[in-house]
């Protein structure tokens, strides 16, 4: 069983950056991919990021350039630097683990809301 921790979410304003971490609780278990989802109210959970085990990453279009995610492979952490921030990026923001065995972990989420 892996259990997700993100952290780092927070308000901030039209332009600023937030960075959010993901900790998984334990360091041993092979996690193949990590990523980042996010749910706006009234709204579906949309994808937003991914990162492999050799470094490859996947953006979605509307944070392309403004969004950085990267992992501690030893530590099975995982960050999103967000810059740029828009009221439209506003949402909990989720993390997500597939480990090697292809079970899937999600986290709480983190709240990220941004004023115009």
């Amino acid at each position: 069983q892996v259990r997700l921790v993100e952290s780092g979410g927070g308000s901030v304003q039209a332009g600023g950056s937030l960075r959010l971490s993901c900790a998984a609780s334990e360091y041993s278990f092979c996690i193949n991919d990590m990523s980042w989802y996010r749910q706006a109210p009234g709204k579906e959970r949309e994808f937003v990021s991914r990162i492999v085990k050799d470094g490859s990453t996947t953006y979605a279009d509307s944070v392309k350039g403004r969004f950085t995610i990267s992992r501690d492979n030893v530590k099975n952490t995982l960050y999103l630097q967000m810059n740029s921030l828009k009221p439209e990026d506003t949402a909990m923001y989720y993390c997500r683990a597939v480990t090697c065995s292809l079970f899937v972990y999600w986290g709480q989420g983190t709240q990220v809301t941004v004023s115009a």
